[in-house]
């Protein structure tokens, strides 16, 4: 099966092609497409809201078979209206770039101490007009981890706070262990069992 993978970031394309490769699915991004592509606005309050937007807006934009995926990050012990959740990366109505991110949240656990934080994800598959397909669960989520206001010398294009992240279990940071550890920490685990699901009842 062929996708469209509703998304224009390389790094979040090819984490994702390595996981669904297990099921034979093979992945193309919006930037593989020679055509225009819709700028979605996404003003959803959770992160399915979010997928959902640009599942949707896809698939009218090009009517092929398209997912999208959206991400909220929560902290534990800081005030509410500083939670990032789906704004991760716009603070203040100003979209952040890798480096000004990497900024804002080390800031932010020099102020608060190192801070606890997960990913919550989902993701929303159009299949065509009668089959949608959503998600948000628990196996989407991530492991809960440290962003800490030490950046480290790394800098991964596209995952801007993987630079701040440290692995609750091993004190070390992400940048710092196993492809064979990285892989058993990736959320993308959910979505693979998300795809598994589907095409076990086509």
């Amino acid at each position: 099966m062929k996708l469209l993978y509703g998304t224009g970031n390389p790094a979040k394309l090819s984490s994702m092609k390595k996981k669904l490769k297990k099921i034979e699915i093979e992945l193309i991004g919006l930037k593989d497409l020679d055509c225009e592509i819709p700028d979605v606005p996404e003003t959803g309050k959770t992160p399915l809201e979010n997928a959902r937007q640009k599942a949707l807006a896809y698939y009218h934009a090009f009517h092929i078979p398209v997912f999208s995926c959206d991400s909220g990050l929560y902290f534990d012990g800081i005030p509410e209206d500083i939670q990032p959740g789906v704004h991760v990366r716009t603070i203040a109505g100003k979209r952040l770039t890798d480096e000004e991110m990497i900024a804002y949240y080390s800031d932010l656990a020099r102020r608060y101490g190192d801070l606890t934080a997960r990913y919550k994800n989902a993701i929303c598959f159009v299949l065509d007009k009668e089959h949608i397909f959503e998600a948000m669960e628990p196996s989407m989520e991530s492991e809960t981890f440290i962003i800490t206001d030490q950046p480290h010398p790394v800098l991964k294009e596209g995952f801007p706070l993987d630079s701040l992240s440290i692995d609750i279990k091993s004190g070390k940071y992400f940048h710092d262990l196993s492809h064979e550890t990285l892989d058993s920490m990736a959320v993308e685990d959910g979505f693979l069992n998300f795809f598994r699901r589907i095409l076990s009842h086509r």
